[in-house]
This record gives structure tokens, C-alpha cells and sequence, in this order.
């Protein structure tokens, strides 16, 4: 063989090895790296019908068509935390380390370890509504308990015409007994009186459903976000024990000078 030959053959070689490595990484990108996730459009859908799941939304008129109101609200369930994080992140392009920063924040303001979550987000056209106190007009349904919120955006409390969305948070646990009042409930309903305008007060209250049988709070204690989190908490904690315990310090530092003086006058009438 001709070194000319010997050489061309050396380059086909080549081009042929390096066409099955482009062959085998593209096979992986597609099938290995996004897994079962598919590839970027398919997992930004898979995302989207995710957050589409935990969605309710309900739009009613006022019979003259004087006023429109319509109303959408998410509960923040750990599968809609988790699918949002993941959307955020490959829509931003975003490191491993700034999703978890995301993630951390996220729940930080959700405050899932004391509150039960919910995004609502009102569109009125017409008329204007007026929802102070916006509280009293919320109703969640856990199981057989009825429970007001704890907190909201205070926003709704002024004129409301237009787009306006915002946060609310229902107690998660017992005030008595200290139980998550979502262990072994299926559903959450959230109900909206239809006294808040006139749209709405013919067909009476609104009721947001959701099936929450399958949802995993679990998963949102993974990584360095739960980590961060949890030293959040223990950190709050020790300055709570620090305190009840400086406040009880107190009481004994009285009664041991109670204690002193009494034993003193003892001692004194004894001596008489």
C-alpha cells in the first residue's frame, strides 16, 4: 500500500470515529441526559401541564354586563414547587447552584413549614370591587375543618379594578394539638364569597377544588435549599429556647431571693 493510500485511509478512519462520537452524544442528549424527561420542549411541556394542574380559575358577569370578575388560584403543592423551580431554571438557563438559591427563597416566602400556600389573581373589568376585609371572605376546607387565613396580601384590601394577584396562608397545624392538618385529608377547597361583587353574588359562593392524595411534601426535603431551611429553623428555635429559658432564669433568680430572705427571718426569730 502506497503511503498516499495509508494516509487517506487514516483520515477516513478518523471522520468515521468521529461521526459515531457526535452520533452517540446526540443519542445521549436526547435520551440520556434529559432521561425520561425527554428533550428541552418536551420537559418545558411536561412542566407547563404541571403548573397547569394546580391551577383553578372561574369567570362570572354580572347580568348587564356591568362588571366581569374573574379569579384564578394556585396552591402551592410540593409537585407545583418543584415544577416551577424546574421551569425557572431552564427557562433562565441557570447553574445548579442558582436553582437552589431559587428554591430556597421560594420556600422561604411560601413558609410551608408553618403555612398552607395559596396564589390568587383577580381580573375585573368593569365596576370596581371592593373586598376589605378580604379575610373574611375566604373559607379553606380541610377535611372537617373550616380554617380562615392567617394571612394575605393586604393589596386586597383597596379598590380592586384591573389585574391584581397576590399571597394567602391558612394554618398547616393544630394550635392546640400541633397536628398537619393535611395528614390523610384528599382535598382542599377553598371557598370565595359571592358577596364580593356584584358579578358574583347571583350564583353564589366560588369553590376552588384539589385532589391532594398524591402529592409528596417529602420531596421538597431534598438538596441544599431544605438544608439551608431546616438550619433556618433549628437557628429560630435556639433563640426561642434561649429566650423561654432567660425568662424562666428569671423566676428562679426571684425565688432563690424569696427563698434567701425568708430563711433569713428564720434564722432571726429563731435567734429570739
Amino acid at each position: 500500500m502506497t503511503e498516499k493510500r495509508k494516509k487517506k485511509k487514516t483520515i477516513e478512519g478518523r471522520a468515521f470515529r468521529l461521526l459515531a462520537v457526535l452520533a452517540f452524544i446526540g443519542f445521549w442528549g436526547a435520551f440520556g441526559f434529559w432521561g425520561t424527561r425527554g428533550t428541552p420542549a418536551e420537559a418545558a411541556g411536561i412542566e407547563e401541564r404541571i403548573l397547569k394542574a394546580w391551577t383553578r380559575s372561574e369567570e362570572r358577569s354580572e347580568g348587564s354586563g356591568i362588571q366581569t370578575v374573574e379569579i384564578e388560584v394556585t396552591y402551592y403543592s410540593a409537585e407545583y414547587i418543584e415544577a416551577l423551580v424546574r421551569a425557572e431554571a431552564e427557562k433562565n438557563l441557570w447553574t445548579k447552584d442558582e436553582e437552589e438559591r431559587y428554591r430556597y427563597n421560594l420556600l422561604k416566602v411560601l413558609n410551608l413549614d408553618e403555612r398552607i400556600a395559596f396564589h390568587v389573581s383577580f381580573n375585573t373589568t368593569g365596576t370596581p370591587v371592593y373586598l376589605q376585609p378580604f379575610d373574611k371572605h375566604l373559607r379553606l376546607y380541610v377535611g372537617k375543618r373550616t380554617l380562615e387565613p392567617v394571612d394575605y396580601d393586604k393589596r386586597f384590601n383597596f379598590k380592586l379594578q384591573g389585574r391584581r394577584d397576590g399571597m394567602i396562608w391558612f394554618p398547616r397545624y393544630d394550635e392546640k394539638t400541633g397536628k398537619n392538618l393535611l395528614e390523610g385529608v384528599k382535598d382542599l377547597r377553598l371557598s370565595v364569597s359571592g358577596s364580593i361583587s356584584q358579578a358574583t353574588t347571583r350564583a353564589g359562593n366560588l369553590l376552588f377544588v384539589w385532589d391532594i392524595t398524591g402529592d409528596d411534601p417529602s420531596i421538597l426535603n431534598k438538596g441544599t435549599a431544605a438544608a439551608r431551611l431546616e438550619l433556618d429553623r433549628l437557628i429560630r428555635r435556639l433563640e426561642k429556647l434561649n429566650a423561654d429559658r432567660a425568662g424562666l432564669q428569671k423566676q428562679i433568680d426571684a425565688l432563690d431571693e424569696e427563698l434567701a430572705a425568708i430563711d433569713a427571718r428564720v434564722d432571726e426569730l429563731q435567734r429570739q
